[in-house]
């Protein structure tokens, strides 16, 4: 997303009005993002931490505390005190797909932690290195087989979105290749440009601009149906594997125990966004959904997918190792 779009999207935005919680808050607000800068849930985390800022009266700062998949930032917001100045941009690796990787995780993505509410949806999108010699699945699919022993696939940390998406991937197709970890889906995408990568699986925020400038190759969609932005690349349904409809979602969450009033607060400011017609025309400009939720609504969605992919991860003979 360039700098001048996001520029202007925070400026369409700061005329929406906000809220406080009573004295809340009173000094600067850290929010947690578990991977490096330019990634989805950094883009996401800065946009909330904005408009916090504009409508809460004091600063709202993102740090960038990447490693393990997200799960070291992670475990840092879950020990934080509970008083609402530590919050994370957390998603569906860090609070649900985590457990089934890290048995010795640190933290219970329900337990530690208390949901605040949901920010977007996006799916994920099977991106190659322009100059793999392959313009569709089934043609990558002949290529990874053929070179599985020397084909390389960057993530963002194991349990993370990207590495959860092209996990379900290659065991559908039948490969193992070198799995390469990243500080996050940015750093991966600069070493496809580079060719240092072959492939990942990265919601569709990341990619779009490098697909769009033809700097690299999109095959296929993770989701039920093509996405509008880009009308020409098929499901992975329609592209002959079916079964994988993997649809990443972003949210903002604390420390268990964060006082009601607080979370409520938050929650209104994000609906509020939410709710915004240039918010709503931003995320369907790239690709993404939004849903307004409670805190208990978003809590109850993280308890259904953690049971979901574990479920999907076993049945998929997914091992940990």
């Amino acid at each position: 997303m360039g700098g001048r779009k996001f520029a202007a999207l925070l400026v369409m935005l700061a005329g929406i009005s906000g809220a406080r919680a009573q004295d809340y808050p009173t000094k600067t607000v850290t929010i947690i993002v578990p991977f490096a800068a330019g990634g989805p849930a950094d883009v996401t985390g800065r946009i909330v931490a904005d408009i916090f800022t504009r409508h809460l009266g004091q600063q709202f700062v993102v740090e960038n505390v990447g490693g393990a998949g997200g799960t070291v930032g992670s475990l840092r917001a879950a020990r934080a005190t509970a008083d609402g100045y530590t919050l994370i941009s957390g998603h569906m690796g860090t609070h649900a797909a985590a457990p089934f990787f890290y048995p010795n995780l640190g933290y219970d993505p329900q337990k530690d932690f208390e949901p605040v509410g949901l920010i977007a949806e996006q799916p994920e999108l099977l991106t190659v290195r322009k100059d793999i010699p392959a313009n569709n699945l089934k043609e990558f699919v002949a290529y990874a087989k053929a070179n599985e022993s020397k084909l390389n696939m960057g993530h963002a940390g194991v349990g993370s979105v990207s590495y959860v998406g092209c996990l379900l991937l290659n065991s559908a197709i039948g490969i193992k290749p070198t799995m390469v970890p990243f500080t996050g889906t940015a750093p991966v995408m600069n070493a496809i440009l580079a060719g240092q990568i072959d492939y990942d699986c990265d919601p569709i925020l990341g990619p779009l601009p490098h697909v769009r400038a033809g700097t690299v190759k999109a095959l296929a969609i993770a989701a039920k149906k093509r996405s509008p932005l880009l009308p020409d690349v098929p499901t992975l349904a329609e592209a002959g594997i079916s079964g994988i409809d993997l649809s990443s979602w972003w949210g903002i969450v604390g420390p268990a125990g964060m006082p009601a009033e607080i979370v409520n607060a938050l929650n209104a400011e994000i609906g509020k966004m939410l709710n915004s017609p240039e918010l709503a025309t931003f995320l369907e400009s790239e690709g993404a959904e939004a849903e307004t939720m409670t805190p208990q609504q978003f809590g109850e969605l993280m308890r259904m997918e953690t049971a979901r992919w574990i479920k999907v991860a076993r049945e998929a003979n997914i091992s940990i190792d």
